[in-house]
């Protein structure tokens, strides 16, 4: 059996509908999903629980106060990590605290 993870990345323009895929190894089923804000992360990490993910990673988008929002929100249900640099190149080297 292997672990269900996630990877959440944060955009202005993601939609989680679309932007979705699920890798199947035979050590990780991984599910990678595209958010547009902080709040929407929180929903999708909640879903992605109900499903089974127990590790959530979140990209480097997310700020000290998003990773701190997707911890709060799963309350202990699924371990949550980052990629860090706070000053994203994708969005004008700002945090994701200042955008979303």
């Amino acid at each position: 059996m292997s672990t269900k993870a996630a990877f959440i990345f944060v955009a202005p323009e993601n939609d989680f509908n679309k932007h979705n895929a699920v890798i199947d190894s035979p050590v990780v089923e991984l599910s990678v999903v595209g958010v547009k804000n902080y709040e929407e992360a929180e929903e999708v990490a909640l879903k992605l629980v109900a499903e089974g993910v127990t590790t959530i990673e979140l990209c480097a988008g997310f700020g000290n106060e998003g990773t701190a929002r997707i911890a709060k929100a799963v309350k202990g249900k699924a371990l949550v990590g980052a990629v860090r640099f706070d000053l994203h190149p994708a969005f004008d080297h700002q945090s994701g605290d200042e955008l979303f």
